[in-house]
């Protein structure tokens, strides 16, 4: 059995390409946190989905091992958004062509980040650095944290989980 802690989850569009500005492939990513969750492969305590990158607040369950569902949530967020690429805007493929000997297109930048979060006190550092995340200058998605719709915010400060799969940290920390 696998032992994992919550951990703190960065993912980045290859070259900081602004990917994911399209709300339709942050859906994507929702959908995909969704199943996971569902499928009861992690726990997902909180999350923004930003322009060209994810943070996200995670548990991976005892049983899968992490770099498993890191790589089929990225494999599978990746190829769904090459889908919708190649369908609606074939222009922007070549702008993610690589030389791989294993694929001729890349999304997500290799070895993202995962860091284990031992202390309750670093998991809501991490929160609030997330949800504040699209307020900060280079991005001013938003004026206030509650407005920007792609995170985790509304489900701490209200208590609404507008994406039903979030767990409160304190229920596993």
């Amino acid at each position: 059995m696998n032992q994992h802690y919550i951990q703190f989850f960065t993912a980045t569009n290859l070259w900081w390409k602004k990917l994911l500005k399209p709300d339709k492939y942050k859906q994507i990513i929702i959908d995909s946190l969704k199943f996971l969750v569902e499928k009861e492969r992690v726990k997902v305590y909180g999350f923004v989905i930003m322009p060209n990158h994810i943070h996200l607040i995670w548990k991976i369950n005892e049983n899968h091992k992490r770099e498993d569902v890191q790589r089929d949530f990225l494999k599978f967020t990746a190829q769904q958004i090459k889908q919708d690429l190649e369908i609606n805007h074939p222009a922007v493929i070549p702008h993610f062509e690589v030389n791989l000997k294993d694929r001729k297109h890349q999304f997500w930048e290799r070895n993202p980040l995962s860091v284990d979060l031992y202390l309750r006190k670093v998991v809501h550092q991490k929160l609030t650095y997330i949800h504040y995340n699209p307020l900060q200058e280079k991005w001013q998605l938003c004026e206030k944290p509650e407005d920007y719709w792609f995170s985790s915010y509304r489900f701490y400060e209200f208590g609404v989980d507008d994406f039903g799969f979030l767990t409160h940290y304190l229920e596993d920390c």
